[in-house]
This record gives structure tokens, C-alpha cells and sequence, in this order.
């Protein structure tokens, strides 16, 4: 009688091990602090984890039409957890992909149709990276490719090619930090191909998290202090690039919020103090702003603008970083400066004055304080730096 339950459970045991394989997708509940659960999907496969949250929630059953609504609700959730397994297993293996039409368009065509919309809104900079990241593809595999050949194993073939790839005007072998951007970029491409119905999932996130190429650390570039008071002291051949980007040192609002932030947007709250009021364009949430006085020095003068009116009137073209490049070198700046460099600054300000890094996560709207915690790094690698000229001074 042993021996048979022993079987029964080994049995048992063995059917658990074989249903959990077939399942790499879990429906699971958070708490929230009005008492409803909201459902998320544990998506995990090849060592890597995602949650995608349903927006669908299960409430106190009080009555018999809650318990109805909660069945309904968790009915809906399977029927959506069935759909994401399915689109899984279509995205590793290449079936169909997407619509049927849709899969077979070239996968070079999008990807310079986003470039060029990219540019029609002044993204200039993002414009030459998918220029780049299109080229690198042809090179990896030729120009033909259509998206029902983009499976995680040309995913995978990608990133190895990225390790020993070189750059195409110069010839020499891309950085890691660059080998790190064209690899994310891809992810962000195939994000919009998927959100267009080229695919039906990005095969970029069924890459095993270690198999996927890291951004170093160290290439979060920043300006100090004192090359921010160079700034301030140079003159720019256009102002509003010069307000624009000292903004973005005293608020940490990325480029895209700055270039769209409406002069409604800044309000001031219950106590008197300055607050802005937007939408991030990266992560489509709204957030509210503690915004400095130092900040606000730099907003252009307002006149009869609207609420609605932009605030920073930025060209859509190459001109700006330009102007850009010529001011930071005016003010005698040797550092490669973007836009972007200004957040950054904006963070690393804020961590060498002492301000907690759970505070700065928030200011910047990181959605994970892991993030953040790079510019803590990035200063105290500076820190061991400094201190590691005192040695051997006096011999």
C-alpha cells in the first residue's frame, strides 16, 4: 500500500513538473491600498521574469454581484493569460507572427519610416540611431528581412554579431556601450512593430536576461557644478537651446517632456510652491514635479502665451544640437554633451548634496530605484578617483 501511494505521489509529482513547464505564465494579485487586487501576469521563460499588469481588478465580495463581477473579471484574466501564452510560443518559433500581411513587410522599411517621423519631430539624434541600427541589420543579415524572420534566435544572432561588429564610416569595433544602445533599440523598434501588428510579441524579451548586452555603467555622462556655472556664463547663439538645457539641469525632465511642456502645466500647489503637472512621453504616466526656483529661472518670458502654448519653442531639426555642441565648447567643456546629459546631471546634482536616492528616484520618475542607483555609483566611482591621486604624493 505504501509502495502504490509512493507511486501515486512520484506520479503526481511528475504531472505538477510537467504542467508547470507548459505554464510560463501565472496569473497573480497585488494588494491595493483601497482594498482591491489588481491582476498582473508573471510572464517567465529562459531565466527571464516580466509582469504585465491587466488593469483589472477584484473587489471585496460585499454581495452576490461582486462575487459575479470577480468571476467575470478572473474568467477574462484566464482568457487573456491563454492569449499571452500562445503568443509566446508563436514569437520563439516564427508562427505567424502578427497579421498575415503585416509580418511579411520589410523590416528595414519600418524601421526608416520611424526614423523619419523620429526626425519630423525633432528627434535628430534618434534619427541617426535607428539610421544605424537599420544598417547593422543589413550587415547581420541582409536587407530582405521581413518580421516573420525576426524570432528570438535572430535576436540572439543579432547580439552576437553586435560583439564583434565595427563601425561603418570609421571601421572600428563598436564600444560596448554602443553595442548596448543599438541592442536596446532593436527592443524599442520591435516594440512599435509589435504595437502595429507586425508581431504579435517582441522575440527581443524571450532573450535570457543573461544573454542580453548591459549599458556601462560609466557611460552616464554628467556635467559638475562648475562646468554648469561655465554654462551659465558662456552666451549661446540660440537662448532657448541655453534655457531648454539649464531647465533640464534644475528639474531632470527629459528632453521629450521639456521640448511638449506647456506653460499650463506648471502649477502651484496648496503650499505655494512651484509644481509641473505632465505626462511623461516615455512611460505615458502622469507625474507631479517639485520644481526648484533655480529651475525656474531659466522658463523663457511668458508674454500672452496660452496654457496651451509651449513653454521652450525648439526647432525640429539638427540645429539645436548644434547649437548645443558649439555653446559646450565654447564654455571650454571637453565632454561629448546631449540633451540627454542634462538629466543626468540633474540626478548626480541632487546625490552629491545628500539628497536620499529614494527621493531622486521619485523626482526623476523611475519606475525602479535600480536606476537611480547608477548615478550613486557613477559618483562614488569618481569619489575612489579623486582619492586615488593622494597616493604615493609624497613618495
Amino acid at each position: 500500500m505504501k509502495q502504490e501511494v509512493s507511486r501515486k505521489g512520484a506520479k503526481a509529482q511528475r504531472v505538477k513538473t510537467v504542467k508547470a513547464a507548459k505554464e510560463p505564465v501565472r496569473i497573480r494579485f497585488k494588494t491595493l491600498q483601497n482594498g482591491n487586487k489588481s491582476i498582473y501576469l508573471d510572464v517567465y521563460r529562459d531565466g527571464v521574469r516580466e509582469y504585465d499588469f491587466l488593469k483589472l481588478y477584484i473587489v471585496p465580495e460585499l454581495n452576490d454581484n461582486d462575487r459575479e463581477k470577480n468571476r467575470k473579471t478572473l474568467e477574462l484574466a484566464n482568457k487573456i493569460k491563454a492569449k499571452k501564452i500562445l503568443e509566446l510560443d508563436n514569437v520563439e518559433h516564427g508562427f505567424e507572427a502578427g497579421n498575415g500581411e503585416k509580418q511579411k513587410e520589410s523590416v528595414a522599411k519600418f524601421i526608416s519610416d520611424v526614423a523619419e517621423k523620429r526626425k519630423k519631430e525633432g528627434a535628430i539624434s534618434m534619427y541617426y540611431s535607428l539610421r544605424g541600427l537599420r544598417n547593422h541589420l543589413a550587415l547581420y543579415k541582409g536587407s530582405g528581412t521581413i518580421f516573420k524572420q525576426v524570432t528570438k534566435e535572430y535576436c540572439r544572432g543579432f547580439i552576437d554579431y553586435l560583439k564583434t561588429a565595427k563601425n561603418v564610416k570609421s571601421k572600428e569595433a563598436l564600444s560596448v556601450g554602443s553595442q548596448s544602445s543599438y541592442s536596446r533599440l532593436l527592443t524599442v523598434v520591435l516594440n512599435l512593430a509589435m504595437q502595429e501588428g507586425h508581431l504579435s510579441g517582441n522575440p527581443m524579451n524571450m532573450v535570457p536576461r543573461g544573454e542580453r548586452l548591459k549599458q556601462p555603467e560609466s557611460d552616464r555622462e554628467y556635467l559638475t557644478i562648475e562646468e554648469v556655472k561655465q554654462l551659465v556664463n558662456t552666451p549661446c547663439v540660440k537662448p532657448m537651446v541655453r534655457q531648454a538645457f539649464l531647465f533640464m539641469c534644475f528639474s531632470g525632465l527629459r528632453y521629450s517632456d521639456v521640448r511638449y511642456l506647456r506653460w499650463g502645466d506648471i502649477q502651484t500647489d496648496n503650499e505655494g510652491e512651484k509644481v509641473i503637472r505632465y505626462m511623461q512621453k516615455k512611460t505615458k504616466k502622469y507625474e507631479n514635479l517639485q520644481v526648484s526656483s533655480e529651475a525656474l529661472k531659466y522658463l523663457p518670458e511668458r508674454g500672452g502665451a496660452n496654457d496651451d502654448d509651449t513653454i521652450f519653442k525648439l526647432s525640429q531639426n539638427g540645429y539645436t544640437n548644434q547649437a548645443l555642441a558649439g555653446w559646450v565648447l565654447g564654455a571650454g567643456i571637453k565632454k561629448r554633451v546631449t540633451f540627454h546629459v542634462g538629466r543626468h546631471t540633474n540626478a548626480t546634482l541632487l546625490l552629491s548634496l545628500g539628497a536620499p536616492i529614494e527621493t531622486v528616484s521619485k523626482l526623476l520618475g523611475h519606475s525602479d530605484i535600480k536606476t537611480t542607483q547608477i548615478y550613486a555609483k557613477v559618483i562614488d566611482q569618481n569619489k575612489r578617483a579623486a582619492v586615488s591621486k593622494l597616493d604615493g604624493l609624497l613618495g
